[in-house]
């Protein structure tokens, strides 16, 4: 898969140091830390990623391949708004037109995430449907659903 931009590593150390921080709050309205465990190795690994929450569920979207872990469903933590909440992920393929929905509900909440997808707003501020298009074609969607048994819904108010 390409990605339009490739976040430099710095970047993603210094990003999770803010979102296990009380500076959290400067970014976590957007992102979040999603921690899950390698397939193969075993081991915890975490990585900031840009969401939005739809619904009853967490969406993510991505170029990168950690996304791979989370095959057949994951549990997950997500460090969001600086609380961390238990999840089930899972990576969505195949239904392009839930994908491109689900796409474009994100960078209308989150516009900034539009040039990661090489996606335009036109002067009316509508999404390029074309674009969101083929953004779909080499973006993976990650819908985690949060175990609000341990958690219940509204008790972190507006995520």
């Amino acid at each position: 898969m390409t990605q339009a931009t490739t976040v430099p590593p710095l970047v993603n150390r210094a990003m999770k140091a803010v979102l296990r921080s009380p500076l959290h709050g400067l970014v976590s309205k957007t992102v979040l830390l999603i921690t899950f465990t390698g397939c193969k190795s075993g081991k915890p690994y975490s990585t900031p990623v840009s969401y939005s929450w739809q619904g009853d569920a967490v969406y993510i979207f991505t170029h990168a391949t950690w996304w791979k872990n989370l095959c057949g469903g994951a549990p997950v933590t997500l460090r969001i708004r600086g609380r961390e909440i238990q999840g089930l992920a899972e990576p969505v393929d195949g239904d392009q037109p839930v994908i491109a929905a689900r796409l474009a509900a994100h960078l209308r909440m989150v516009p900034g995430d539009a040039g990661f997808y090489q996606v335009t707003f036109d002067r009316q501020g509508n999404l390029r449907a074309e674009e969101v298009e083929k953004a779909v074609q080499t973006v993976v969607m990650v819908c985690v659903r949060p175990d609000f048994g341990r958690h219940p819904a509204g008790a972190y108010g507006e995520i």
